[in-house]
């Protein structure tokens, strides 16, 4: 058993190097930028204008001013990290490196459930602006006073995009980078233009008249973030680090595309903001003066920039609002196809670490990881059906994202620490202020989701456990497999139990009388995930307790913030028992005794030994016609 596990143990070590071989080396700077350009300008701008604008009134500026530093913040760490190990599915397979594969699985799961999410919820967003320009109840209806796709047309419809999304990918990245290319000129010259016009339009009481600069407290500024798609219209500032190992110069070019993203989109969304709060005609959208939160549920809510452009009253501005209805289409449906490759990716390398098949690294002619993209496609279309909406689906995206990425801060120091040979074209300076800065912005946005998110978030990021021990840890040689499936099985019967009687999960408040509390339900629900943790660990062998025993961080983070989530000022009392800001200030010291602690639990694991011994090796001479990036990085001091 202990040969073969320590042959199993040495290819998938050979294998983490060896995988990105197979992948053409044909993406440049441009490419890269704009992969990162093309998925930030999505959906957001289309719909999270009206969105931030009715949970914080005009104050939604700063959200996303904020929002647009917090994610600066996180990139810097991010943008070291990826130049000095440029490899396609980066985000999922750093945190295997840093602490070990039950922290990569935890992470990886998380990434895995908001990158194959993001496909469907462009398609909802085209439905719902086309069906701006349709006979009420065709492709859309309202419940709970929001937008959701209606059943057969508008679920179908959606699909139809998905599979659009999956042609675009499954015949290779060239394709895919160079549709990208022009797409994404139109996805930024169009936002520029809306809001350079709707400013002709402005209306300056729009700002001070109606409650105020924030109408609906300062809490709400930072809540708008998280929840009305603001952070989660910064997201595509990973698409560079994800095909990292599919460019030519990855060492240059990936750190500089992915923080030029960031600052060119905060430009053009603040603008926007500021134009639709400006251009905002009450009347038209059937909402009283100065009912912010009504604007979720108004005539505006499926086509907002649209409207604000129709009801200007200025006949040239109501023409240029039909090329917003063209853009409705192509903006999300270019994020779509590229975070469909995001997800593809983010299979591939769960695959090379061996958390996932082999077979979702098997490519086509095109060098497209194909298994792969048919996953995504299948899997991406099953979130059409219980969240067919743009604006249920956001929060939960913005939050499974932002909680993988505290890995970039905590992952640095244990780069630095163990892998400081490797030679690193980006060094982040003051790292030591910078990383847990950059730790603690993508903590406080999972925080500011609120419980309502938090708490389905949660649930399913610890559903992944099982899986962990049923499939990963055995074959690894960890674990014995009989007990392995029983733990497994008693976790998921607890798990499904907890979140029946408890009635929280997809819920703000419990439906069912008689529900359990929420202390009630908080203590069985850590419980129950301590129960995991505690048996992994004790069914394991040595090296496998060392693995578990570096996530122990991450499940109490987890574990410590949800209850502060209910009782704070974004959970779902009238009444918050802890105010905000002091709040936040709890979240930011649970943070940092999680990012301390963190940072003292990473690990010297023998892939990133692996890494690190093959970057000191000379380099082998390059194919023919592959000398533009296609060798291995250069050895260290170079």
């Amino acid at each position: 058993m202990a040969l073969t596990t320590e042959r199993t143990q040495e290819t998938v070590i050979g294998s983490f190097e060896q995988s990105d071989r197979e992948l053409r080396k044909t993406m440049s700077f441009t490419h890269l930028l704009f992969m990162s350009m093309g998925a930030i300008i999505g959906s957001g701008w289309l719909l999270a204008t009206l969105g931030a604008a009715s949970t914080t009134g005009p104050a939604a500026i700063v959200s996303w001013v904020i929002g647009g530093v917090f994610i600066v913040f996180i990139a810097l760490t991010y943008a070291e990290i990826s130049g000095m190990l440029p490899r396609t599915g980066g985000i999922v397979r750093y945190p295997v490196l840093t602490h070990g594969n039950f922290t990569g699985w935890l992470i990886g799961w998380t990434y895995w459930l908001s990158a194959i999410s993001v496909p469907a919820i462009e398609a909802e967003a085209v439905v719902t602006y086309v069906s701006s320009q349709t006979k009420s109840g065709t492709l859309t209806t309202v419940s709970s006073g929001v937008t959701e796709l209606k059943w057969p047309l508008g679920i179908l419809f959606a699909i139809g995009l998905m599979l659009l999304f999956w042609l675009l990918n499954f015949f290779g990245v060239r394709l895919l980078s160079e549709v990208n290319r022009w797409v994404t000129w139109w996805k930024l010259i169009i936002p520029t233009i809306t809001f350079i016009f709707l400013f002709t339009v402005l209306r300056g009481a729009n700002f001070s008249s109606y409650g105020g600069f924030a109408p609906l407290g300062t809490s709400s500024i930072f809540e708008a973030m998280s929840t009305s798609g603001i952070i989660f219209a910064y997201l595509g500032f990973r698409q560079a680090l994800e095909y990292a190992g599919e460019a030519r110069r990855p060492q240059r070019d990936v750190p500089l595309a992915t923080i030029g993203s960031v600052v060119i989109a905060m430009v053009v969304y603040v603008g926007l903001q500021v134009a639709f709060i400006g251009g905002l005609r009450w009347g038209n959208a059937g909402v009283h003066p100065g009912d912010w939160a009504g604007l979720s549920a108004s005539k505006w809510a499926n086509a907002p920039l649209y409207d604000a452009l129709k009801a200007a009253g200025v006949g040239w501005l109501a023409s240029y609002a039909y090329v917003l209805l063209v853009d409705g289409g192509i903006s999300p449906s270019g994020t779509g196809w590229i975070y469909l490759g995001t997800a593809t990716r983010t299979n591939y390398g769960l695959s090379v670490h061996g958390m996932a098949p082999k077979s979702l690294q098997t490519m086509n002619r095109w060098k497209v990881p194909w298994v792969s993209t048919i996953v995504s496609l299948v899997i991406g279309c099953l979130f059409l059906v219980p969240e067919p909406s743009w604006y249920k689906l956001v929060g939960f995206i913005t939050s499974t994202t932002a909680l993988t990425y505290i890995m970039g801060g905590v992952g640095l120091p244990v780069f630095r620490r163990y892998a400081s040979a490797l030679r690193r074209p980006f060094r982040l300076g003051w790292a030591e202020f910078w990383s847990p800065v950059s730790f603690l912005a993508a903590m406080l946005i999972v925080y500011f989701s609120g419980y309502a998110t938090l708490i389905t978030v949660y649930c399913a990021v610890f559903i992944g456990m099982p899986l962990f021990i049923w499939y990963f840890a055995p074959a690894r040689g960890w674990v014995k497999p009989g007990p392995a499936a029983l733990l497994g099985l008693v976790f998921l019967a607890a798990w499904v139990y907890i979140a029946i009687e408890g009635g929280w999960v997809l819920r703000v408040n419990p439906p069912v009388k008689g529900a359990w509390g929420f202390g009630t339900y908080d203590v069985a629900q850590s419980a129950d995930v301590l129960f995991f943790c505690v048996g992994l660990w004790a069914l394991c062998n040595g090296e496998g307790r060392r693995q578990v025993l570096s996530s122990a961080w991450f499940v109490i983070m987890l574990l410590c913030v949800l209850p502060l989530s209910y009782y704070g000022a974004f959970g779902p009392q009238k009444t918050p028992s802890i105010a905000f800001p002091w709040d936040t200030l709890i979240a930011l010291a649970i943070g940092l005794v999680a990012y301390y602690w963190g940072v003292a639990s990473g690990l010297n694991t023998e892939e990133l030994q692996d890494i690190v011994k093959r970057a000191g090796e000379p380099a082998p001479l390059a194919p023919a016609g592959d000398a533009a990036g296609g060798q291995p990085m250069a050895a260290p001091g170079s």
